[in-house]
């Protein structure tokens, strides 16, 4: 099996970019195709945005920072990505969101009812949303609800092996509450899914 090429971050956005592993299992979420348009908003350090590149056919990364959305640029630079089509869009959202996204990535909390709203609204196939706090996580969960998208709630905690003693130990990661549904599929979605996904209102 062919190795999956790793990233390159280095510029540092003063914000932590999201671990490998959790890029992994949220990227395997969106399914994304060179068929999809990806958006992702808040791009951060580009993390996200070089791992989607190498897989979707075009890709628009929104951040509000500017010198965050400087440090995109130059990560994405610094990898091989071939001739990907990606924009990058100094805005806040929903504010520059594109209306014929296929999958979409939230990253963090800020504005994230409205983001789902213009999800809701432009059909988008696959939304996933990131957060690392149980109280946001929460109402997060609730959002997608009760716009009739929610189709998975995961809580994922990846460790890390050092050696300690001549033997093998582990640091832990913060855990990761991961959201995910979508509007463009009206089957699959909605309180019937959600039971059948472990998800219910008690």
């Amino acid at each position: 099996m062919p190795r999956i090429p790793s990233i390159r971050l280095p510029h540092d956005a003063k914000a932590g970019p999201t671990k490998p592993e959790v890029r992994a299992v949220t990227l395997s979420k969106l399914g994304l195709t060179p068929a999809d348009h990806f958006v992702e908003v808040g791009s951060c350090t580009g993390a996200v945005t070089i791992e989607a590149a190498r897989r979707a056919g075009r890709v628009t990364a929104l951040e509000r920072k500017p010198e965050r959305l400087e440090v995109t640029r130059k990560n994405l630079a610094a990898n091989d990505v071939g001739d990907a089509d990606v924009e990058l869009v100094a805005a806040e959202a929903p504010e520059g969101l594109p209306d014929d996204a296929d999958a979409l990535f939230l990253g963090g909390s800020r504005n994230f009812e409205a983001v789902l709203d213009h999800a809701v609204e432009t059909d988008v196939d696959r939304v996933v949303m990131n957060v690392s706090r149980l109280e946001v996580a929460g109402r997060a969960v609730e959002a997608f609800r009760d716009r009739g998208i929610l189709d998975e709630v995961a809580q994922f905690q990846a460790s890390h092996g050092y050696e300690l003693a001549g033997a093998t130990s582990f640091d832990s990661d913060n855990p990761v509450y991961l959201v995910a549904g979508g509007a463009g599929d009206d089957e699959g979605s909605g309180d019937e899914d959600a039971e059948a996904s472990g998800v219910s209102d008690a």
